[in-house]
């Protein structure tokens, strides 16, 4: 019977990988559609090697700060229980390259290649797995502290937190140092539109998102004795609950009712163990909402040239989702328990001012150095041609 829940263990988290890297399509395909049709490929390409550089960052450096398991053995240790460690390592990789991918998105249209290369690899080596193995692996004894303190532990199921919002708020740093696209916001005060180049692929990324995002949040229990159908059902309702307050608040606009669903499921993560569902719908709509008013304030009013939202989106959003698990997940509300909303409003204060430390420092340094932004004619030309040599529609074939 044990080799049995040992293997079932395996197969259940090797499952919950592959969804969650599915989600990097998700991610690409969101940026894709969104971005101007001369930074297609780029945004293609960035995904891929961005999960690639994570892969080996988290393999020989994160996941040993994280949880401080080394994979400098022999295979046959390796091998033990199934390879579980090996499997368990993969799901959360997947989950640590989602950083790279929420930074991609904010910064796109005018970033430099290899300097973003460098920072996910610092990003998921050492500032995201830091924060993590506080969260989910007692790291430092904060946990312990903040139980002392309030009586409850910081709870993030799924990474409202630990996940989003600390790619939100590292991305938020990387836009400002930045700078908004050439002739987004003219001497004038006008501002130059750039509507979304590709409403169908835009729609394909939020829905491979949502789809892969029942894995993310259901197998984050890690074991299958430790399932729970009331995360299924929880995310489910907060996605729609996005998507119906993104389509009422963004008035009809496909951008904001393909982005709702999202923020309602990145809200949603943190206290999708312990929510009632009809909080979850409450969470969700909520998110969809804020999603919608802050990407149009950040855009049009405060002019922080974020392409795809990320920091309303993921920061925002999964701030909101750490804050709502000690609300909903209370009993009063037909939650669960075992959470409070000080023990949240700690654990989500600390996740931020973390990654806005660490964006700040990390792309501070690379612009100071390396530099982070295309020059004018390479950003008037577009990332695709400029960096990858190759546009998503080249005007002719080669003859020969």
């Amino acid at each position: 019977m044990d080799a049995l829940k040992q293997g079932t263990d395996a197969l259940f988290i090797l499952l919950g990988g592959i969804m969650v890297l599915a989600m990097h399509a998700g991610f690409a395909f969101l940026e894709l559609g969104t971005v101007r049709k001369k930074n297609q490929v780029n945004a293609l390409v960035k995904i891929l090697v961005d999960f690639s550089v994570s892969t080996v960052a988290y393999f020989l450096v994160g996941y040993a700060v994280a949880y401080g398991t080394t994979f400098f053995v022999g295979a046959d240790q390796l091998a033990v229980k199934n390879g579980y460690e090996l499997v368990k390592f993969f799901f959360l990789l997947t989950f640590a390259a989602a950083i790279p991918a929420i930074i991609s998105g904010g910064i796109a249209e005018r970033a430099k290649f290899w300097p973003q290369l460098m920072a996910t690899a610092v990003i998921v080596g050492l500032i995201y797995p830091f924060f993590e193995g506080i969260v989910w692996n007692q790291g430092f004894g904060i946990q312990a502290w903040i139980k002392a303190l309030t009586g409850d532990e910081f709870h993030d199921f799924a990474g409202s937190v630990v996940v989003h919002a600390v790619g939100g708020w590292i991305a938020l740093p990387a836009v400002v140092l930045l700078g908004a696209r050439a002739n987004r916001y003219r001497k004038d005060g006008a501002m130059s539109a750039h509507p979304p180049s590709n409403i169908p692929f835009l729609a394909l990324g939020a829905w491979i998102l949502c789809v892969g995002w029942f894995g993310f949040n259901v197998m984050s229990a890690q074991t299958v004795d430790k399932m729970s159908g009331l995360v299924a059902v929880n995310s489910l309702m907060a996605m729609v609950g996005g998507t119906l307050a993104a389509l009422i608040a963004g008035k009809n606009d496909p951008g904001f009712v393909h982005n709702g669903p999202l923020a309602g499921l990145v809200a949603v993560c943190a206290g999708s163990d312990l929510m009632h569902p009809i909080g979850a719908l409450a969470v969700g709509a909520v998110a969809g909402a804020l999603f919608v008013v802050m990407f149009t304030l950040t855009q049009n009013r405060w002019k922080i040239d974020d392409v795809l939202g990320v920091w309303p989106l993921h920061g925002l959003c999964g701030t909101w989702g750490g804050i709502a698990a000690g609300i909903f997940g209370s009993t009063a509300l037909g939650g669960l328990g075992g959470v409070n909303f000080s023990a949240q409003l700690i654990g989500t204060a600390m996740g931020i001012v973390w990654a806005l430390l660490g964006g700040a420092v990390v792309y501070g340094v690379l612009k100071a150095t390396v530099g982070l932004r295309l020059d004018q004619e390479e950003e008037y030309e577009g990332a695709d041609v400029s960096i990858h040599r190759i546009s998503a529609t080249p005007d002719r074939e080669v003859s020969w």
